[in-house]
């Protein structure tokens, strides 16, 4: 997925889909201060290590040291950002499941699409999400240092996050039931790119690990409690099961002293740890009983907020000296039993807010219904400033406006996230299905599919590395896709071109993309171009044999021409040797040689001669001869060349055993010397580069010929 390909909008040009940059809009790099705050005196920014700016700020009219310095990632300014390569892998990994799904699409009819689609389009997904990375949950519940609560993985993506969002609610069938948990999970995986921009829950547990290595009584400290009911409030139920452990009250010399306050916390991680779950499966890590059924699950949910109520109820409370124990406790309990404003205080952002609200105070919500006022709700509660790409392409997704999904694809992703989740979409959306496969007549009686399609294709095509796969894409487009593929192939860019041409599997693969679209024409002007870069590049085989492949006969005669002003002068010449490996790639078929046909049986000629001269027999020379009158019949011999092969052949016109050649033939060859004779008349003839006498010697010999072939007739 490189970057997107400039355009000066003059539809002459090699784009694809006109695209003007001044549409962009500017990207906003958010200063996170932490002693200085606007208005500032004096603002002074250059280059930090690597794509990072350091920013120097200075409050007014105070000193150098009333200030603060800091640094703002140009490339990772959201977080869960990929790098280029990265991006030219997924380019490339993602068109062998793009061109099956449209293979599969093209072969089904209209029951088995309706009816199984949606499982094609997930296995489709599936590849496409193992191209973005493994999906590693940094919630990990089993892990040998006790004071672990999170496990250091690989950052994700927010290109994966948005594409399991899209998967989530379009296209997997089988989750609608549990999105609320589904959504849960998703939290969990991709909360820490949040963390870039918002206040999170995944952030104050990474800063809460690292300085838990040196709290001696966690219980006694209040961020323990609140980070607790944090991760309660999300469902990360593993997390808070293993931070209750770390209570001092486990400890083996506290058990006889704190028994009431060690049997609380206990009963308070049972509860969390048999909470009830909407959802078909869970991982062995993770906490809670699974049930399939929305009866069934209701069942179980009034059991266990039962338990909750009589454990609230209680009155070992009482009995427990432990404040700060007690409060938390207490606390837990009622974000479990779905207190509103406990909820709301220990969630930090309305992504977070609204997944509490699905677990504690919404459990039995199914699909999409009434989400996305809920998310409203949420977003009132817990406004923020600097909201996160991801954030605007949920509420996009839990409005139901196709539109709003669309724009944010687009926007925040990228031309290769809109062309691939658009499969999703439709998989999941009649709506969505009849707004991207409509015809639109201000975009030239193309659907909006298509338009993104050509706009990635385009994008493709702009970057030596991506080009040869653009194709794919193109001919997926069925209104304007082949005229734009053959525009593709046939206005290549230099610099694309010659990369093709480093590699001749690139070529053949071009090749044979336009023997399979039907646009030879095209193929053939890509052969016509690779023979004169490599005939420029001395690689003469190479160029001879594309420009035959290309039936381009105006070159090859010329490359003729060249060829025999090497190999033309004399039997022995050096030059003849150094060219005649190449002769031998030559064609026999005149459709295809050109006038190098005629350099191939002029090479067997001169060899012929050359046995001639080592005194081999007659019959040799008779062989010599009938070649001569072969080349001299044959039309593609160029009439500039007859007079070097008459000159080379005066041995063989002197021959002193017999005349080796009948009247008949003698005829031809006069004939042939003057046709040359009166062409040497005409403005614009050359001279063959040859002895002044060369053509009165050839007239003496034929003639001399001619008589001993009459009287030997």
């Amino acid at each position: 997925m490189p970057a997107v390909a400039s355009d000066s909008g003059d539809f002459n040009s090699l784009s694809i889909v006109p695209h003007s940059l001044e549409t962009q809009t500017p990207r906003v790099y958010p200063l996170r201060t932490s002693r200085t705050a606007p208005p500032f005196g004096r603002v002074s920014i250059s280059w930090g290590r690597g794509s990072t700016l350091r920013v120097s700020l200075l409050q007014p009219g105070g000193a150098e040291s009333d200030g603060e310095v800091v640094e703002v990632n140009l490339t990772n300014a959201e977080g869960g950002e990929i790098s280029e390569a990265e991006r030219q892998r997924i380019a490339h990994g993602s068109v062998t499941p793009f061109a099956l799904l449209q293979s599969r699409k093209n072969q089904m009819d209209e029951l088995q699409y309706d009816k199984t689609w949606w499982v094609h389009v997930m296995e489709y997904s599936n590849e496409i999400k193992s191209l973005l990375g493994t999906s590693k949950s940094y919630i990990t519940p089993t892990i040998e240092n006790p004071k672990a609560l999170l496990e250091d993985v690989e950052e994700p993506t927010s290109l994966k996050a948005a594409w399991e969002l899209m998967e989530m609610f379009y296209a997997d069938k089988q989750s609608q039931t549990w999105i609320p948990e589904r959504l849960l999970d998703w939290l969990a995986d991709f909360d820490c790119l949040l963390s870039a921009t918002l206040p999170t829950v995944h952030a104050k547990l990474v800063a809460f690990q690292k300085a838990l290595v040196t709290i001696q009584e966690v219980e006694n400290d209040p961020e323990y409690w609140e980070i607790m009911s944090s991760a309660l409030g999300i469902g990360w139920l593993d997390i808070v099961v293993k931070m209750l452990r770390l209570h001092g009250s486990y400890q083996l010399d506290q058990l006889g002293t704190r028994e009431i306050e060690s049997g609380l916390v206990e009963a308070v991680a049972v509860l969390i740890s048999q909470m009830p779950r909407l959802r078909p499966h869970i991982s062995d890590e993770k906490l809670g009983e699974c049930y399939n059924t929305k009866p069934e699950f209701m069942k179980a949910w009034e059991k266990w907020r039962t338990q909750i109520t009589k454990l609230d109820c209680h009155p070992y409370w009482l009995q427990c000296d432990h404040k700060q124990t007690r409060v938390g406790l207490k606390n837990m309990i009622q974000i479990m039993l779905g207190n509103a404003n406990v909820v709301s205080n220990a969630t930090y952002h309305w992504i977070e807010l609204y997944i509490s609200h699905l677990l504690y105070i919404r459990p039995f919500t199914v699909g999409l219904e009434s989400m996305y006022t809920l998310a409203q709700k949420c977003m009132h509660l817990k406004p923020i400033t600097n909201r996160h790409k991801l954030m605007g392409l949920l509420i996009g997704i839990l409005e139901e406006n196709t539109e709003v999904v669309l724009a944010e694809c687009s926007r925040s992703f990228g031309p290769w996230m809109i062309t691939h989740a658009a499969e999703l979409l439709t998989a999941g959306s009649a709506q969505a299905e009849i707004l991207l496969h409509e015809e639109q007549s201000k975009i030239g009686g193309i659907c909006i599919e298509e338009l993104h399609r050509l706009i990635y294709a385009q994008v493709l095509s702009s970057h030596v590395l991506t080009w040869n796969i653009a194709p794919i894409y193109l001919t997926s487009c069925m209104k304007q896709g082949l005229g734009l593929l053959e525009n593709l192939l046939y206005k290549q860019p230099v610099q694309v071109l010659s990369e093709v041409l480093k590699d001749c599997n690139i070529l053949l693969h071009s090749i044979e993309i336009c023997r399979l679209n039907g646009i030879d024409y095209v193929s053939h002007h890509m052969m016509k171009i690779a023979g004169v870069h490599y005939w420029k590049h001395g690689e003469k085989g190479s160029a001879v044999y594309w420009l035959q492949q290309a039936q381009d006969e105006v070159r090859l005669n010329r490359i003729a021409k060249h060829l025999f002003d090497f190999v033309g002068k004399s039997v022995s010449d050096e030059s003849f040797k150094q060219w005649e490996g190449m002769i031998d790639l030559l064609g026999t078929e005149s459709k295809t040689a050109g006038g190098l046909e005629f350099l191939k049986k002029y090479r067997d000629f001169r060899r012929s001669l050359q046995q001639v001269e080592d005194g081999i027999t007659t019959d040799d020379a008779r062989k010599a001869s009938e070649a001569l009158i072969s080349l001299m019949r044959n039309p593609s011999t160029p009439q500039q060349f007859w007079l070097h092969l008459l000159n080379d052949s005066l041995e063989l016109l002197n021959w002193k055993d017999r005349p080796l050649f009948n009247v008949s033939q003698t005829n031809l060859l006069l004939n042939k010397l003057q046709e040359l004779s009166l062409a040497r008349l005409l403005p614009g003839y050359v001279d063959a580069d040859l002895p002044p006498d060369a053509f009165r010697s050839v007239r003496l010999a034929l003639a001399s010929n001619l008589g001993r072939a009459i009287l030997e007739e």
